[in-house]
């Protein structure tokens, strides 16, 4: 008899063209769909180009223009031009710069239930709020899905997350996601599937369910997944796509493999205190706390609801004097109802500040806050200087408590503040159809046409580097030595000053760990071949492959770590770059910056079809440690090869036997 499937193994089992579903093997799935934004796409289209390929074979495939959208020169701006050109050449979507942040504008436009996604950005997973399995992962794998290849992960373990009762007044689904992370904190997904389910979920709209998923990339999940059910019914039927709607839950009885309940009634407003996601306390400790800067808006919190709430709260009155309350809409659609309700006239007469729709402070373009003053923002993270600012101090937290500290000039308990002002919770008269406008969303022309489009390459757009294959010996110092928790944000910086460089690789390859290390770049360029060694969960948060390309630039052929986040362990070994795990986490104790590290026999080692510890010898102090891969056959081939890139060449120039 055949056991019940959950959400996620019918997703998976939809799309499987590799492997099994049993947890920690290597499976491939066909992807059916797949998205980009402009601070990795410029790096996906010049990877199709190196790939050969003609034409996308994924439908739809999307480039969005959210993140650089700040043209305070000529960089941005040539971006945004190579990347319509590069749409057009390989027949993809283009939705031009001020239409909307990736994730839910692909939700209004483009999401279906039961269909795949891949997607060059960490929070793609927010689409499993449509019932899609929704993979955000680096812009190299998202190449090769657009080319038809499978898209590659280990399999994960179903954490089923069943939602009880009904949220509270001022609490909101914000709230619900730092629950969880206040739980289990930032490695507790680490290899899981979040998927939701119980009678709780009754009581949240499909963009609810949106914030929920999208700050499952906080929590380290591969994905997160809802059921489609009459909820997500109501929004596609609001888009105007009721046809694009399939139902689809878990069969009765489905088996989790792990599991957690959340008694929505029981929750109150949280708040996550800088330098992370997993920092959360309830508001009401925080309270009193003096601010500068509140910022609504973001892919973490971007429905219509989630800004019509701030009006109502700030209607008639003013925003405190010390305060910046600035709004970010989340796309084009919701900026025009925002319009039409009155909410942006309310908005406005509170004092705040009205942004073009997209990330802008979420990625650090725009908004940063004072150095050493509060920031509460509706943003999905707070690592240290991702707003622009180095000393800065960021809080996530819901559009309540935004709200309520903006008026007040403080971190405030929306609770509290009501009680205080005799307010009643706000009763919102949404509108029970969106907007829908697909003006700037510009298709890809015809195949024939494709063909003939030249790409546009300003000045300040590299080529892709040649990637020399990996030494059978491997010397070279600890260039670097970090603690737990590292991010991509810190490796490879996001901000106003970093990220117009995205296609300027040898340009950006100057800002490498210098949130870390200041004088990192210089060393690596003088030293050459070299590793680095780092703590628990490196190289969470963003996609972002640049951390992985500007180092290797820079010479850095292996880390060293007691553990990865799963994306960017793939951009690693994607650019040939060997992510090596400790087998006794103690030893990263043992090694000190500086230190001369030696591997011998990479080459015939990883040529084994066997994970076979390695080992490592420290010939500053003539110690060895015991290290170990977790490559599968088809990684190693890569990591042997200098990278995907160079593999795929040689295999493709390889002479065939007939």
């Amino acid at each position: 008899m055949t056991e019940p499937l959950t959400v996620s193994h019918q997703l998976i089992a939809a799309h499987l063209v590799d492997g099994r579903m049993a947890p920690g093997e290597e499976i491939g799935l066909r992807v059916d769909q797949a998205l980009c934004q402009d601070a990795t796409g410029t790096l996906v289209m010049q990877e199709l180009e190196a790939l050969g390929l003609d034409r996308v074979r994924t439908a739809p495939s999307v480039q969005y223009v959210d993140h650089n959208i700040l043209q305070a020169d000529e960089r941005n701006a040539e971006d945004h031009l190579f990347l319509r050109s590069a749409a057009q050449r390989f027949g993809l979507w283009y939705s031009k710069p001020g239409n909307g942040v990736s994730h839910p504008t692909h939700m209004q436009r483009f999401g279906v239930p039961g269909a795949s996604l891949a997607g060059s950005d960490s929070h793609t997973c927010a689409a499993g709020a449509l019932g899609m399995l929704a993979v955000g992962t680096g812009g190299l794998d998202v190449a090769l899905a657009m080319a038809g290849e499978p898209l590659y992960l280990r399999m994960p373990r179903i954490w089923g997350i069943r939602l009880e009762g009904e949220l509270p007044d001022w609490v909101s689904a914000k709230d619900v996601i730092l629950e969880l992370l206040r739980r289990h904190g930032v490695k507790g997904g680490l290899g899981r599937i979040l998927e939701y389910h119980g009678p709780g979920l009754a009581t949240l709209t499909a963009m609810d369910r949106h914030v929920i998923a999208n700050m499952g990339a906080e929590l380290g999940a591969t994905t997160s997944v809802f059921p489609a059910d009459e909820a997500v019914r109501r929004f596609l039927r609001a888009e105007g796509r009721e046809q694009d709607f399939r139902p689809l839950t878990a069969e009765p009885g489905a088996p989790y493999d792990l599991t957690d309940v959340v008694d929505l009634s029981a929750l109150e407003p949280l708040i996550a205190a800088p330098t992370s996601p997993g920092n959360v306390v309830p508001v009401r400790e925080a309270a009193g706390t003096p601010i500068s800067q509140v910022v609504i808006g973001s892919s973490a919190n971007p429905g219509l609801r989630d800004f019509a709430v701030a009006a109502a709260m700030a209607k008639g009155r003013q925003t405190h004097g010390g305060v910046s309350f600035d709004v970010n809409p989340s796309s084009r659609e919701t900026l025009q109802d925002l319009t039409l309700t009155g909410a942006v006239f309310d908005l406005i007469a509170a004092g705040a500040r009205i942004h073009q729709a997209g990330c802008l402070g979420c990625i650090g373009m725009g908004q940063a806050p004072a150095a050493g003053r509060h920031s509460l923002r509706t943003f999905p993270r707070n690592f240290p200087g991702r707003s622009g600012t180095s000393d800065d101090s960021v809080w996530l937290c819901s559009p309540e408590t935004a709200t309520a500290s903006a008026l007040t000039g403080e971190i405030t308990d929306p609770r509290a503040w009501a009680l205080r002002e005799g307010v009643p919770p706000p009763h919102l008269d949404l509108p029970e159809h969106a907007s829908v406008n697909r003006a700037m969303l510009e298709p890809p022309p015809p195949a024939e046409t494709s063909a003939a489009v030249e790409l546009v390459r300003g000045p300040n757009i590299s080529a892709l580097p040649d990637l020399d294959p990996l030494p059978d010996t491997l010397d070279g110092p600890v260039l670097l030595k970090t603690g737990d928790n590292v991010s991509t944000d810190e490796i490879s910086p996001a901000g106003a000053k970093a990220l117009p460089y995205r296609s300027n690789l040898p340009r950006l390859a100057d800002f490498t760990f210098t949130r870390v290390d200041p004088d990192y770049p210089e060393r690596a360029r003088r030293t050459g071949a070299h590793l680095v060694v780092a703590g628990d969960n490196y190289g969470q948060g963003s996609s972002r492959e640049h951390a992985a390309i500007t180092p290797r630039l820079l010479g850095l052929r292996a880390v060293l770590a007691r553990s990865y986040a799963r994306i960017h362990w793939q951009n690693l070994a994607n650019y040939g770059v060997l992510p090596l795990e400790f087998t006794d986490p103690a030893d990263y104790d043992r090694i000190s910056q500086g230190d001369e590290l030696r591997l011998t026999g990479l080459r015939s080692r990883l040529g084994d079809a066997q994970d076979a510890p390695l080992l490592v010898h420290n010939t500053t102090k003539d110690e060895d440690y015991r290290v170990t891969h977790h490559l599968t056959a088809r990684r190693r081939t890569a990591v042997l090869a200098g990278g995907v890139i160079p593999a795929v060449a040689a295999r493709r120039s390889a002479p065939t036997t007939g």
